[in-house]
């Protein structure tokens, strides 16, 4: 396989994604009862994901993201994800906290950060190792 079609599949893999989970919103809501949600949802994220298609022809940002040539906007991708990893595990510990406050278990926000703390650990333990 060329780098050229590596390089086209993973240029068209976050766009697919995007489809496929609005597909996922929208069975989900078609399923719980509201229709018209699910395909607010479905096309809210192919109009996402074509979004991403069109504006990465002008913008080597965006085209960055969507390839992966580029270390240095996967490097800035990284450190993106990682900043916004911290905004929701934080969410999710605030959430939990304010749950348990108000007499409740805490759940499903005490799972949720125990599985954000586990996966923290599983992946520096696996950089660790393979590092």
């Amino acid at each position: 396989m060329s780098n050229r079609d590596r390089n086209t599949r993973t240029f068209w893999l976050t766009p697919i994604c995007g489809v496929v989970v609005g597909a996922a919103f929208a069975v989900g809501s078609w399923v719980g009862g509201h229709p018209a949600s699910g395909f607010v949802f479905l096309v809210v994220m192919v109009v996402f994901s074509g979004a991403l298609v069109v504006v990465s022809r002008r913008s080597e940002t965006v085209r960055g993201l969507l390839d992966r040539r580029d270390e240095r906007i996967s490097s800035i991708d990284l450190r993106a994800t990682a900043a916004s990893g911290l905004v929701v595990i934080a969410t999710v510990i605030g959430a939990a906290v304010v749950e348990m406050a108000r007499g409740h278990s805490g759940e499903p926000y005490s799972w949720l950060g125990a599985l954000a703390g586990l996966c923290y650990l599983l992946a520096v333990l696996i950089q660790r190792i393979r590092g």
